[in-house]
């Protein structure tokens, strides 16, 4: 795995992306689009998974988090959410000329919302996309988000914590779980609390810019820019409460078919949020695996 700097088209912003390029006569590129309060680092097991089997990965950190923002985590100037999906259109674009192969998407939790808002409007650039702890947001939610960060940013706080927003989401998935929602299996829990880089609170210029991005995602006409022909795998946990306990997931697919876009849906049984790191690990992997040899190429 290496390290490279990409300066952003968007603003010239660098931002970091690591890649993992070691494959022999790869066959396809896989893109990963990381979660929220996380990083693209934690992705390393799975990426030598895809790379031993002849796929180039790579994954930046997104704005505001990671080694793209360290001195600022949860925060950067600009529009957060639609910066950081021109972010991946760009890097897709610059992995598919230097390697000359097709790009596939792996998205995971806040990635697979940009991942979201990015097939509707680049998905041709794309052989196939994973939209992973994911759901398909309500109204009422994004509405309410919006309205609760746009207050604080008014009075002065965009650049604080979003404790409120906190507790309305991360610690009501840990209280419906009964522990942390991120996975059933304490190590991977501890791992991530242990990481430095993981489980700082966004702030409410961040949740703004997510809610803002957000809103109106599921018209009729934006849906109509996903291409009928993009491959489309949503995969979460049985126990993952972002994806309202795998109803979410199901919803988000049972709508792109109904717009003539086909996609396929794996719940796991007993996961939670990260199906990567939890009982489901193996049997993810596996599934998502076979996805990508399908798909790519």
């Amino acid at each position: 795995m290496r390290i490279i700097d990409f300066n952003s088209p968007v603003d010239g912003k660098r931002i970091s992306v690591r890649v993992w390029d070691g494959a022999k006569d790869p066959k396809g590129v896989i893109q990963i689009v990381h979660g929220m309060a996380e990083h693209g680092g934690r992705y390393d097991a799975f990426a030598q998974f895809l790379q031993s089997d002849g796929y180039v990965v790579f994954a930046d950190d997104h704005r505001a988090h990671g080694l793209t923002d360290p001195d600022t985590p949860g925060y950067c100037g600009g529009d957060i959410f639609w910066d950081t999906v021109r972010d991946e259109t760009a890097l897709t674009d610059r992995f598919s000329s230097e390697y000359r192969l097709p790009v596939a998407m792996f998205s995971h939790s806040y990635g697979s919302f940009i991942a979201q808002r990015y097939i509707q409007r680049y998905g041709g650039k794309l052989c196939a996309a994973v939209i992973g702890g994911s759901d398909r947001l309500s109204g009422f939610l994004v509405r309410t988000g919006a309205l609760v960060a746009g207050a604080a940013c008014l009075f002065g706080r965009s650049k604080k914590p979003a404790n409120l927003i906190k507790t309305l989401t991360f610690d009501s998935y840990d209280r419906k779980v009964g522990g942390s929602f991120i996975s059933s299996l304490k190590e991977e829990t501890d791992r991530y609390f242990a990481d430095g880089g993981c489980g700082f609170v966004l702030s409410n210029a961040f949740y703004r810019s997510f809610f803002k991005g957000m809103a109106g995602a599921y018209g009729k006409g934006v849906l109509a820019g996903i291409p009928k022909n993009l491959p489309i795998l949503i995969v979460s946990g049985e126990n993952d409460p972002v994806g309202r306990m795998g109803k979410g997931p199901v919803q988000l697919a049972e709508l792109y078919r109904k717009n003539g876009i086909e996609a396929d849906v794996a719940v796991y049984n007993g996961a939670r949020h990260e199906y990567l790191n939890d009982v489901s690990r193996e049997q993810a992997r596996a599934d998502i695996l076979a996805f990508f040899n399908a798909n790519v190429g």
